[in-house]
């Protein structure tokens, strides 16, 4: 039976407030603060704790291995020698934004009947450039099963940015649909990650019908605002599209094309004069999980921040208040990640598939969770202080602490990826 499983993943030992991504007002405006990795961690198995008490499919994605040794030497360096700011995107622990991890086209959406995975290329930025390489080997172990097909990444210079800028519309999940890639131009004077051709490449790689799939534009006004990526001014779940009034141009062309090849659907447009780009993006409205419980109910899986923010809570209350399709609001607590840039969305990657296809060892149930905890607690730094990155005795405990916690998940395959002659 085909669901939607969030593999979410894990917060690396290696979460730190560099300030690395131009664009993502969270990561720059917070650079420089001390980071708790064991917090943040435990926050977001928190998070996943709380869809498994929603009756929700749950998967992992291991923190990769920092800092990236491979990386660097093809930089003709190593750690203890490379300039402060290689040192920081070798460390960066921005894998854990699984939304970023790949693109997925479930099989009923497909011409060959296969769940089709595509590796982002994460070019637009240095820190998650390397990042592919170790999220190909991930996938390709959890997705071994023939009934998927994982692809390697778009090549350069065509960025692509993952599942943060895709959408999907469908009746149900195990139903075939509509898939919407979003692309950009630059916004004011923040790169735009997401190239077209990139789309373009993945849609037919996946052996997508041209006739049930849709490229949109993200607002130039958006992306100005500090939207890097789609999923911070909308997101999708079966037969609703759940947007801001200012999330794409030429928004009344995409409605109609949505309309005419997914007449079933639905969207939940947020008005500017209700609720401001600026307090969609602080209060990470959209950069919520969209979700569908077992009994049908739509629900909305927001951060505390969306909460806090008045205007976005007095419009989620109105509109659970109403009679759309969206019946329940839950609220998580991933402060450290927002803190970075990445919400409820960023930190999960959605693959519609048969649980029973999946390497076992990627999902989850509140017993290994359990036992992630224990590692967690034991391994991971409280704190890392952005002074300290280059600190040798730092290195060695984010490295002993993701190999404990692969060891604890049987996923001793991964310890040897980022080893350096």
């Amino acid at each position: 039976m085909l669901v939607e499983i969030n593999f979410d993943g894990i917060v690396g030992p290696s979460h730190n407030y560099a300030g690395l991504s131009l664009g993502n007002l969270a990561a720059t405006n917070n650079a420089g603060m001390t980071s708790r990795p064991r917090d943040a961690a435990l926050e977001g198995i928190a998070k996943m704790r709380a869809n498994l008490r929603l009756g929700l499919t749950q998967g992992v994605l291991p923190p990769h291995d920092r800092p990236d040794d491979h990386w660097l030497a093809a930089l003709s360096t190593r750690y203890a020698e490379a300039a402060p700011h290689l040192k920081a995107q070798a460390l960066s622990a921005s894998p854990m934004w699984a939304a970023n991890a790949a693109t997925v086209s479930p099989a009923p959406d497909t011409a060959d009947g296969k769940c089709h995975l595509t590796v982002a290329n994460l070019v637009t930025m240095p820190h998650r450039s390397h990042e592919w390489p170790e999220t190909l080997a991930q996938l390709r172990l959890a997705f071994a099963n023939p009934g998927f097909t994982v692809h390697d990444p778009v090549p350069a210079p065509f960025g692509d940015e993952g599942a943060a800028n895709h959408m999907r519309l469908c009746e149900r999940h195990g139903d075939p649909g509509i898939e919407i890639f979003v692309f950009g131009e630059s916004g004011g004077p923040f790169p735009a990650r997401q190239r077209r051709e990139a789309s373009e490449a993945v849609a037919r790689a996946h052996r997508l019908d041209p006739d049930r799939t849709v490229f949109a534009q993200q607002s130039t006004a958006a992306i100005a605002a500090g939207a890097f990526h789609n999923d911070v001014v909308a997101v999708a779940n079966e037969r609703v599209l759940f947007a801001h009034e200012l999330a794409f141009d030429n928004k009344d062309s995409l409605y109609a094309d949505i309309a005419a090849k997914a007449p079933w659907s639905e969207i939940i447009e947020v008005p500017a004069a209700r609720v401001s780009l600026a307090d969609a993006i602080r209060s990470y409205l959209f950069n919520a999980q969209l979700v569908t419980l077992p009994d049908g109910s739509m629900t909305l899986i927001v951060p505390g921040e969306a909460r806090d923010n008045g205007a976005v809570w007095e419009w989620l209350q109105q509109m659970i208040g109403g009679n759309g399709p969206i019946r329940h609001i839950e609220v998580v607590d991933v402060r450290q990640s927002m803190a970075n840039g990445g919400g409820p969305a960023c930190l999960r990657l959605r693959v519609v598939a048969d649980p029973a296809t999946v390497d076992p060892r990627f999902l989850v149930d509140d017993a290994k969770l359990d036992r992630i905890v224990a590692v967690i607690e034991a391994h991971w730094p409280e704190e890392i202080a952005i002074d300290r990155i280059g600190d040798p005795t730092l290195i060695d405990r984010i490295r002993s602490a993701r190999t404990a916690l692969l060891k604890a998940l049987d996923l001793s395959d991964l310890l040897t990826f980022n080893q350096v002659p």
